[in-house]
């Protein structure tokens, strides 16, 4: 079983995640959103298939990397969520909440064994896509 397929976002605590948006905007030419930047990229041996990867910045008195205490967190996509869940439970990883799903995908919450909090996604990019363009997203080429 494929696990992880790839990185879906980085999230990383800011003192002011408006003003830093702003800077990476300008200096960068990141395309932003309210919640940070969406970049487009084209999947590996099937071109024709997209895919999203999210650069956040968040309050750094964001309570949503917790329980971990670092400054960041990683969202990894995986191809089948239920499947490697129940997989890593086996393994006797701590799975932080329940599946949840929404339009774009379905996320988990798992700690690692540093006390990282780790995101898994398994993305709808068809749904994703849509919701980027309605947010603003920048292309990988």
């Amino acid at each position: 079983m494929k696990r992880v397929t790839g990185i879906g976002g980085i999230f990383f605590k800011s003192k002011d995640p408006k003003k830093i948006r702003e800077w990476y905007k300008e200096h960068l030419g990141f395309e932003i959103n309210e919640y940070g930047s969406v970049f487009e990229w084209h999947q590996g041996a099937d071109n024709s298939k997209k895919g999203f990867s999210q650069w956040s910045p968040f309050s750094e008195k964001t309570k949503y990397f917790q329980p971990s205490e670092k400054d960041f967190m990683i969202n990894y996509r995986v191809q089948d969520l239920d499947k490697l869940v129940e997989q890593l439970k086996k393994e006797n990883v701590t799975i932080l909440d329940k599946i949840e799903a929404y339009d774009y995908g379905k996320f988990v919450h798992i700690m690692d064994i540093e006390g990282n909090k780790i995101e898994l996604w398994e993305p709808n990019d068809v749904e994703y896509e849509k919701l980027g363009k309605s947010m603003g997203s920048k292309t990988i080429k």
